[in-house]
């Protein structure tokens, strides 16, 4: 063939080819140590940015050094080989949220836990981490997400869009209270909408999960509610990032004018798996070790939660997070730092689990920045008087206990706040609707149970609420409403009260017992 022959069949072929040029951000490890891989090579790498190994395997860009970029592996399997090929893809971490993810267990990527198939169709794609909305875009909280615990509706009311942490030491019921919240959200108290709510799950046993799960199945609330589960057995990386999933998840439902709960049990678990990550990555250690960036990991999630005003659609994402403490202190490092960013705090105390009060909440060192904005104003009224007498009887049971004389004003107070603490105690998964806690609240507040025995209040409240709704439907229906009540609805009320209290404290005579008959 000659030269001109070959020249021209080149140039043929070249011309039919056709080249589309890509360009890769790309780079190779170089060294990998407890699920952190070092790579170089990745110039336009960001902060948080998603980055692809080349074995499909999935990272998270959380250092950016002068020579290397440091990536938390996101899989269970985190023995990356070294010289692998890494790839970053310039988009945020993210998770595709719809209405099929309600009534199931996912982990923080999506995956389905509970054993059957998972397919999120429609939907959007939502990033883990966002900006929160602005003060513009938020409306006033007043209105009340109802918990069904008569303590905290009465003494702490929680409203929609508000950040309420409850905090206490290990086994005083911090679980069991957001559990009947959310169990709660089944009935739609004075005609507000459903409540969309997510269970996130951080570093417990996967047993404790399983109970939980099973727990809303039993009681009719797993199909409104999704569970976020990283748990003790899962890397640091599953469990840092599960508190910002259940977040965007969240987030995807208030967007759409829906008003979602989300749970995050708890954030000292999340905060001590961020402390490892970071000493992984050779971050400076400040207080117990934790990083300086700590208060703003738990504050960047938090203020997400928010009410939208109507521009905005006017949904809603309230959010409890739960901090667990050690002997009670909550001067603690991480319990103060969330007090801080929080609307408010519900402390359960442990002597007053152990003495058989519970829920343990403790009314002086609970508190509510929302206050009576987030309750009706039938329980507004009702339970003012109510945190009045208790304020009083607790300041008063300290010198009780020394056996001194005390006079007959001062010993009514005690008999009354004894019937107070008596009243608030309600059994576990048994959250009560708005008219029995006005009810209850109600009797207790203005002595209606001072002449009850302390043993007998449990008895008489049931008997009430019986004698209520099965003779007197019209007041139900007046208290039941959440409106102010008037002067003849509470005369109405005390007058049920008081005879019910009387043939409780002087019950009717037996009959005798007839004669035998005559053989």
């Amino acid at each position: 063939m000659k030269a001109e022959d070959l020249v021209r069949q080149i140039e043929e072929r070249l011309g039919t080819l056709e080249v589309r040029p890509e360009v890769a951000n790309m780079g190779r490890v170089i060294s990998v140590a407890d699920g952190i891989v070092r790579a170089d090579g990745l110039s336009r790498a960001g902060y948080g940015e998603l980055v692809e190994f080349e074995d499909g395997r999935r990272g998270l860009i959380m250092n950016l050094d002068e020579d290397f970029a440091s990536i938390l592996v996101l899989s269970e399997d985190n023995s990356v080989p070294e010289g692998m090929e890494v790839r970053s893809t310039g988009t945020p971490l993210s998770l595709q949220v719809s209405d099929d993810l309600l009534g199931r267990v996912i982990d923080p990527f999506g995956t389905a836990l509970d054993g059957k198939p998972l397919s999120v169709t429609g939907g959007s794609l939502v990033a883990l981490e966002r900006i929160a909305p602005g003060v513009t875009k938020r409306a006033p909280v007043d209105a009340p997400l109802k918990t069904g615990v008569k303590v905290v509706d009465a003494l702490t009311p929680i409203g929609r869009g508000q950040r309420q942490l409850i905090v206490g030491d290990r086994n005083t019921g911090k679980t069991a209270l957001v559990i009947d919240t959310i169990i709660n959200q089944r009935s739609r108290d004075l005609g507000l909408p459903q409540v969309v709510c997510i269970y996130c799950a951080i570093g417990q046993k996967r047993g404790s999960i399983a109970r939980t799960v099973a727990k809303f199945q039993d009681e009719g609330a797993l199909g409104y509610t999704i569970v976020v589960a990283a748990s003790a057995s899962t890397p640091a990386s599953m469990q840092y990032l599960a508190p910002f999933a259940a977040c965007a998840i969240g987030e995807y439902f208030m967007e759409k004018g829906r008003d979602a709960l989300v749970v995050y049990d708890d954030l000292s678990r999340h905060a001590w798996s961020y402390r490892q990550i970071s000493l992984l990555l050779g971050r400076p250690a400040g207080r117990e070790a934790y990083p300086g960036d700590i208060f703003y990991l738990h504050s960047r999630l938090l203020e997400r939660a928010a009410r939208l005003n109507k521009a905005g659609g006017g949904g809603s994402l309230t959010a409890l997070p739960i901090i667990q403490t050690q002997a009670g202190d909550i001067s603690a490092y991480i319990p103060t730092n969330v007090i801080s960013i929080t609307d408010g705090q519900i402390y359960l105390e442990t002597d007053l689990f152990n003495s058989g009060i519970r829920p343990a909440v403790n009314a002086g060192l609970s508190v509510s920045r929302v206050g009576g904005k987030a309750q009706s104003k039938s329980l507004r009224q009702v339970s003012g008087l109510m945190r009045l007498e208790l304020a009083q009887y607790q300041s008063l049971a300290a010198f009780s206990q020394f056996g001194s004389d005390l006079d007959e004003a001062t010993q009514k107070r005690i008999v009354r706040g004894k019937r107070i603490m008596e009243i608030l105690k309600q059994p576990q998964f048994s959250p009560i609707d708005d008219l029995a806690q006005t009810v209850s609240i109600h009797a207790a507040g203005t002595g209606l149970l001072d002449e009850v025995p302390q043993e007998k209040v449990a008895e008489f409240e049931r008997r009430v609420m019986d004698h209520l709704r099965t003779g007197s439907a019209a007041l139900c229906a007046r208290i039941g409403s959440g409106a102010r009540l008037d002067d003849a609805t509470v005369k109405e009320l005390d007058a049920a009260i008081s005879e019910l209290a009387r043939t409780l404290r002087n019950p009717p005579p037996a009959a005798p017992n007839p004669p035998p008959a005559a053989r």
